[in-house]
């Protein structure tokens, strides 16, 4: 008898302790002028307004350790490593959340605000716009700390659980390359309920750029995932939808072009979240455990100084201002840099979700492979993760080339295109990371 009482007592122990509890809180980011926006290369002029809010979003979590973790979204192109650096030193200052609790995701929307000097030589702005653009990243920075503050302040006992859909607007753009080449339509969903089962929050992604809008659209707009967003959030009154961009570097939306295009795709995701959520999610136990490193990406051999020097008159205008940074660079620094820190992250929520946050604009091949190799059922692999400093090519694409293999590094700003092994870099440090958190 004194056995049975003992179980019962360890059992109502069990049942009567904490479990998880979560806090949110959101800022609108649209700037309050004119601002140059990002993404696309073509346009030649600031924005002209907000057709559809742009916001940052705060996401706290806490185990039933009392630990606790944060997740901020933003309707952006993505963070630079200086401002991802800043926004953490100072959360961790202010609520002590360190770096590897802390995971920042941008949607890539090319109807969002420039921030810093990303993609700096692509566009056309004058030195009064960049002031602009510094005064912007500067307020950008504090309404993020801001908003992760006040989503500290709302912590209330909730439930986790997980599912996945499908949504299939996207389509691997490198058709020159594989016609149908690979694309991941997996949409992961992260529901957090109240007690009473009532819709707190909706965490969901999706692996395709953000740029069904084009160069000549000149207003602040989330593209699809900010529609998705809104949709879910007026589906469920007084739930905040939060996205995260899967790698969907080499995916566009297709067809695409038009705020019709972009109402029908936000649609199509909205749904495809709202399916999940009606349907069997299981549930996501912790403890959440953390994980934070920088792996060193080698850059290829760059070109010399005199090749530099030669671009400068290259009819190309951004190969010649990628060949000035170039050489202001190495006469400011005495030689060009040969490697990245490159940020891997891994969530581990107990057994039954890891998620995995890549930096970068990540291909489709580091999902599906690390799926194929981790397990993909309970398995989440984000991009965009906490810097954006260029494309992030798997094995495949860096040997075949073309936009996403190298091209696209002109506009970022590095010497040149990573330097073979970059895919089992970082592949390598994402399992030593899983199985860190896995102990």
């Amino acid at each position: 008898m004194a056995r049975i009482y003992l179980l019962l007592a360890a059992a109502s122990v069990a049942l009567a302790a904490p479990g998880w509890k979560a806090g949110f809180a959101r800022v609108s980011i649209a700037p309050s002028g004119p601002l140059w926006m990002a993404g696309y290369s073509a346009r030649t002029a600031a924005s002209e307004g907000v057709d559809l809010d742009v916001q940052a979003k705060a996401l706290v979590l806490e185990d039933s350790s009392g630990r606790r973790s944060l997740l901020i979204t933003t309707d952006m192109l993505g963070f630079t490593r200086g401002l991802a650096q800043r926004v953490a030193a100072r959360i961790a200052k202010d609520h002590g959340i360190p770096r590897e609790r802390l995971m920042l995701n941008s949607s890539h929307t090319h109807s969002g605000p420039v921030i810093e000097r990303m993609l700096g030589a692509a566009y056309d702005a004058t030195d009064a716009q960049w002031a602009d653009v510094d005064r912007y990243t500067e307020d950008l920075e504090n309404r993020i700390v801001n908003v992760a503050a006040r989503a500290m302040k709302s912590l209330q006992p909730v439930d986790l659980s997980f599912g996945r859909g499908t949504a299939g607007f996207a389509r691997n753009r490198r058709v020159a390359y594989h016609p149908n080449g690979p694309v991941d339509h997996g949409v992961p969903v992260l529901a957090i309920r109240d007690a009473r089962g009532k819709l707190l929050a909706a965490v969901f992604g999706y692996a395709c750029h953000n740029t069904t809008l084009g160069g000549e659209f000149r207003k602040f707009h989330g593209d699809y995932a900010g529609v998705a967003q809104a949709r879910l959030e007026q589906t469920h009154r007084g739930a905040t939808a939060f996205f995260i961009t899967g790698c969907g570097a080499d995916s566009n939306p297709n067809p695409r072009g038009t705020l019709d295009h972009v109402n029908r795709y936000g649609a199509e995701l909205a749904a495809a979240v709202d399916k999940v959520l009606a349907g069997a999610t299981r549930p996501v136990r912790g403890p959440l455990r953390a994980a934070f490193e920088e792996v060193a990406l080698v850059f290829d051999t760059p070109p010399t100084k005199a090749e530099f020097e030669a671009r400068l008159q290259d009819k190309n205008k951004y190969v010649a201002r990628h060949a000035r940074n170039q050489l202001d660079r190495i006469a400011r620094e005495g030689r060009l840099p040969t490697e990245y820190p490159y940020p891997v992250q891994v969530w581990r929520f107990g057994g039954d979700l890891t998620i995995v946050a890549l930096g970068g604009e990540v291909v489709v091949d580091y999902a599906l492979r690390l799926g194929a190799e981790l397990g993909a059922d309970n398995l989440w692999v984000a991009g965009y993760s906490n810097d954006v400093p260029g494309y992030i090519p798997s094995e495949r694409i860096l040997q075949e080339g073309g936009y996403e293999g190298a091209g696209a590094m002109i506009y970022y700003g590095p010497p040149g295109p990573f330097a073979p092994g970059v895919e089992m870099s970082i592949v390598k440090k994402v399992h030593e990371l899983v199985r860190l958190t896995g102990r």
